[in-house]
C-alpha cells in the first residue's frame, strides 16, 4: 500500500533526520530501492520524473508496477510514490494515475502564478489524501529540460507558498542537479536558516543530494531539511557496475548476455548506494 509522505516527513522533522527520495527508472531500480528500505527498516519515497514516467509507459503503468511490487515483496515500511519536478498537467495526471504524492514545480512561473496553480493543486491533494511538494527558487542543473542556475530562494516567497498548505517545500539554497562542479560554493545555510524561520514546522526538501559533503547534509538536516533527493549517484553506481560486468566478458558460454545477470551488479550497486544514504540521513530503523 502506498502512503502520503506527510506522516513520514512530519516524524522526520520532529526527529531531526531526513527521508530519502530515490528516483526510479525501471523495474530493477524499483525493486532494489524497496528491498533496501525494508532491510534498513526505513521509510522511503520513490521519485518519478516526467521523463522516466514516459519511458516506463506512463504514470498508470508506474503506479500499478509499484503497488504490485510492494505487495509481492511484502514491503511493510512506509512507501510514497512521488512525482518529481512535475508540471501542472503532469501533477494532475499523477493524481489520476494513483500516485500518493506529487511535486508541482512552479518555480519558473512568476510568484503570483505559482501561488495560483499551487493553491488549486493543494485543494485537490487534500481531498484525496495526497502529499504535495512545491518549489521556490530554481534548483541548479537540468532535469527533464528544466534548467536552473542554483539560485537561492526568497524566504518571504517561501512563506507565501508554505502558507498555502503544501506538505513540504523545496527551497533553492545553491544546490544543483547532477554532479557538482569543482568551483561550487556550497549550500547557503544563511538562506536555509531564514527559510526555516519563516516556515516553521514545514518539512523542507533538499534536491541534488548527490555530491554534497556529509557534513553539509547533516547541517541541512539540523536546519529543517526532512527529505533529500538522490538520483545521479544511483545512476553513476548502476552504470559503473554494469559496464564492469560487460567489460569482464561474463557472457553465457558465448551465447550472449542474460539481461537478468547483466543488470544484477548494477542492482547491487544501487542497493549499496541507497543504504549508505539512508544511514547518512538517519532514517534507518525509523519506519
Amino acid at each position: 500500500m502506498l502512503v502520503s509522505a506527510k506522516e513520514m516527513l512530519t516524524k522526520a522533522k520532529a526527529g531531526h533526520y531526513a527521508v530519502g527520495q530515490f528516483n526510479i527508472n525501471n523495474l530493477e531500480w524499483t525493486k532494489a530501492i524497496l528491498q533496501t528500505a525494508q532491510e534498513c527498516n526505513s521509510p522511503v519515497i520513490l521519485g518519478v520524473s516526467e521523463g522516466a514516467g514516459k519511458y516506463m509507459c506512463g504514470f498508470k503503468t508506474v503506479a500499478a508496477m509499484v503497488k504490485a511490487m510492494v505487495e509481492n515483496l511484502k514491503i511493510t515500511v512506509p512507501v510514497a510514490l512521488h512525482l518529481d519536478h512535475g508540471s501542472y498537467e503532469g501533477a494532475k495526471a499523477c493524481i489520476e494515475a494513483g500516485f500518493s504524492s506529487i511535486m508541482f514545480d512552479g518555480s519558473h512561473y512568476a510568484i503570483d502564478e505559482n501561488v495560483a496553480k499551487t493553491t488549486e493543486l493543494v485543494a485537490i491533494c487534500e481531498e484525496k489524501g495526497i502529499s504535495i511538494e512545491a518549489e521556490v527558487g530554481a534548483i541548479g542543473g537540468e532535469e527533464d529540460g528544466v534548467v536552473g542556475a542554483g539560485e537561492c530562494a526568497d524566504p518571504n516567497e517561501c512563506k507565501m507558498i508554505a502558507d498555502l498548505g503544501v506538505t513540504m517545500l523545496a527551497a533553492g539554497i545553491g544546490n544543483i542537479h547532477g554532479k557538482y562542479p569543482a568551483n561550487w560554493a556550497g549550500l547557503s545555510f544563511e538562506t536555509l536558516a531564514a527559510v526555516q524561520e519563516k516556515t516553521g514546522a514545514m518539512p523542507l526538501v533538499l534536491h541534488g543530494g548527490t555530491g554534497i559533503p556529509a557534513e553539509q547534509i547533516k547541517k541541512a538536516i539540523d536546519l529543517g531539511v526532512s527529505k533529500i533527493n538522490v538520483n545521479t549517484e544511483c545512476q553513476l553506481a548502476f552504470a559503473a557496475a554494469t559496464r564492469a560486468y560487460v567489460e569482464a566478458g561474463k557472457d553465457l558460454k558465448g551465447k550472449g548476455f542474460d539481461p537478468r545477470k547483466l543488470l544484477a551488479p548494477g542492482v547491487e550497486a544501487i542497493k549499496a548506494t541507497v543504504k549508505e544514504k539512508m544511514e547518512l540521513f538517519g532514517s534507518v530503523n525509523k519506519a
